[in-house]
């Protein structure tokens, strides 16, 4: 369909649009989330980049942010743009096979953290992380919680309700 959507009456406006909104649905759906909630972007980078430029410009100097060293670049470069702006980023380490060291997320976790920003399934290592307790820790130091999971949502059953993450 060639025309833009939630801009028109016009017929193809109004097909596209029900495509899209139906495409969204079903999205949603497929990961357990509210169509509400469901956003479209391009990709994950952009998706990741739309948080850091529009909620990570909030963040005051000396906030935290927490990720991992098996971060895809798309889930480190915008928190090194805030990183210049004043906000402490911090890495958490692997274990030597491939696990994310979660006593070292535990140990850096505090008041000043802000955002915890992990990937579901690392496009390296092929390690699965255990998101829902990433997140139940983020929460629980008063940190929001961002799930990359580009890799994880084509190959395994995801459930961002379960995960409970914020992005």
């Amino acid at each position: 369909h060639n025309a833009n959507i939630h801009r028109s009456v016009h017929k193809l406006a109004e097909e596209s649009t029900e495509i899209f909104e139906s495409s969204r649905q079903n999205i949603a759906s497929f990961i357990n989330a509210s169509t509400e909630e469901t956003i479209f972007t391009k990709n994950a980078t952009e998706s990741i980049n739309l948080v850091a430029y529009a909620w990570g410009l909030d963040l005051q100097k000396g906030d935290e942010i927490i990720t991992t060293i098996m971060e895809h670049h798309s889930n480190i470069v915008p928190w090194q743009f805030l990183a210049s702006r004043g906000i402490k980023l911090k890495f958490i380490d692997i274990t030597d096979d491939g696990f994310l060291k979660m006593d070292e997320l535990e140990n850096e976790l505090n008041s000043k953290t802000k955002l915890v920003a992990a990937t579901h399934v690392s496009n390296v290592l092929g390690t699965i992380n255990p998101v829902e307790e990433i997140t139940s820790m983020a929460h629980d130091a008063g940190a929001l919680c961002l799930i990359d999971a580009a890799q994880s949502v084509p190959k395994l059953p995801v459930d961002v309700k379960k995960i409970n993450c914020d992005f």
